[in-house]
């Protein structure tokens, strides 16, 4: 399961790189036609935000997996254990119910606009709401992973605080860190 798991993720990473590398070719070449050659491609800034609001929704599954959002631990930092993982489980149900709501808008959004055409390419419109589903269901399963862990006691002491500041990524040499010690 593992396997699976750290593939759909390594597979996330291409498809982000790839997302990424689409909108810098579209936008500069966009650039360079209008400027050298007053031309432009019609699609190129239709294209190019697709891509972005997909980069966007994906690299946020990246990041929750990696615990890379922005978070704020101060008060899990001073607050007894048990009170830290009652704050957690709080905190993790009220990101399902977002999770959830986004999910239904998604689904209703991609539903609705199923038929219609983008006006310079073509495509349906429900790709474009499809991002918040390709959100919400790994990110609904990362969460709902992190709560069963943390409900039955498997969390360690470490993995309660969940966002690390960039000091603490950084290492004893950081100037911060430094200053603290």
């Amino acid at each position: 399961m593992r396997l699976v798991v750290e593939s759909y993720f390594a597979l996330l990473k291409v498809l982000i790189a790839l997302l990424l590398a689409g909108m810098v070719v579209l936008v500069f070449g966009n650039v360079v036609l209008r400027y050298a050659f007053n031309q432009g491609l019609t699609a190129s800034e239709e294209l190019s935000r697709l891509f972005f609001v997909w980069l966007i929704f994906l690299g946020a599954v990246v990041a929750l997996r990696e615990r890379g959002h922005i978070g704020v631990d101060t008060l899990l930092r001073h607050l007894p254990r048990p009170a830290a993982k009652a704050c957690l489980a709080l905190s993790g149900a009220l990101a399902l119910l977002a999770i959830w709501l986004l999910l239904k808008g998604s689904v209703e959004q991609a539903m609705i606009n199923l038929d219609v055409a983008s006006p310079a390419v073509g495509f349906p419109m429900a790709l474009l709401y499809g991002a918040g589903i390709a959100f919400a269901v790994p990110a609904a399963l990362i969460i709902l992973a992190d709560l069963v862990r943390l409900l039955l006691g498997r969390a360690g002491p470490g993995e309660l605080i969940l966002v690390r500041d960039s000091e603490e990524l950084a290492g004893p040499d950081a100037p911060h860190a430094a200053r603290k010690g």
